[in-house]
């Protein structure tokens, strides 16, 4: 059985203190086991204060990166990459505070950033990210986290968009130390079949977001749920389903994310009917 948690991303960006207690009590009193936490910049939240605040409330706590304009572990000059791993470094030190097993994210370059390679640029870049991924990852290791990295749709970047190049990407790079981070939204839109990518990346799931297609609610979609849970079981992912998706009342997180109208009546209930369904689905599989 998987636990299922939510993004504090459904309503609202930048988290912050009073934010994130609000979220974690509603959380809490809707069913969900896990809130999941973005750090967008050091210091919008105060990780001991979370912990406490999430302890109280029995729940769990996943932690994302976030990868902005200027945030480049590859194709950047070494005062940029040294600041991202910084970053990086940073973020592990804030998910073992708040007992998150993972950092997940796409974990090499602004989200937004695309541009055309060569086969063999691509070949250089991929050396390039490992080499500046692994001190990263050493730090994750050290700290009892996994780096969780994020294939994203080829709108979002033109680095990694498949489980396959995520796997080419990290291979040589410690398994517990790093995975893939699998989100249904993005390999909806790149795999040639999502549950057969899942398969392809067993023992190297370390995180897994979970929204409809068109980042609704899970469930109200065309998605094959129990073929992507079965995948999971063959993968050997035993951990939490975290509904990502984003609310469209923040001009910057609308504008980034693409959402451009409703997804669901509310944000409660994009939240409370997702968890419903996954919770069903979850029972069955």
């Amino acid at each position: 059985m998987h636990a299922i948690g939510v993004s504090s991303w459904v309503w609202t960006s930048p988290l912050d203190d009073d934010a994130l207690a609000d979220l974690a009590a509603r959380a809490a009193g809707w069913g969900f086991d896990v809130l999941e936490l973005p750090v967008e910049q050091v210091g919008d939240w105060n990780p001991a204060r979370a912990a406490r605040v999430l302890a109280d409330h029995g729940l769990d706590a996943t932690v994302c990166l976030v990868m902005p304009p200027g945030r480049e572990l590859v194709a950047a000059d070494r005062p940029t990459i040294a600041a991202t791993q910084d970053y990086l470094r940073h973020v592990v030190d804030v998910a073992a505070e708040v007992g998150s097993p993972v950092i997940g994210g796409p974990a090499y370059a602004s989200v937004g950033r695309t541009w055309r390679m060569s086969a063999r640029e691509r070949h250089d870049r991929i050396i390039e990210l490992r080499d500046n991924l692994a001190p990263v990852v050493e730090h994750a290791r050290s700290a009892g986290v996994r780096v969780a990295v994020e294939p994203l749709n080829r709108y979002e970047t033109s680095l990694l968009n498949t489980i396959g190049q995520t796997l080419e990407a990290l291979d040589g790079l410690p398994v517990d130390g790093c995975g893939v981070a699998v989100d249904v939204y993005h390999q909806n839109i790149e795999e040639k079949h999502v549950g057969d990518a899942i398969r392809s990346a067993a023992g190297r799931i370390a995180h897994v977001q979970v929204c409809a297609n068109d980042r609704g609610t899970p469930g109200d979609d065309h998605l094959d749920w129990p073929d992507i849970l079965a995948a999971l079981a063959v993968a050997g992912y035993t951990g939490p389903l975290c509904i990502e998706s984003f609310t469209g009342e923040n001009a910057s997180i609308a504008t980034a994310a693409s959402i451009w109208r409703p997804l669901a009546p509310t944000q409660d209930a994009l939240a409370v009917d997702g968890l419903k369904f996954l919770k069903g689905v979850v029972g069955t599989s």
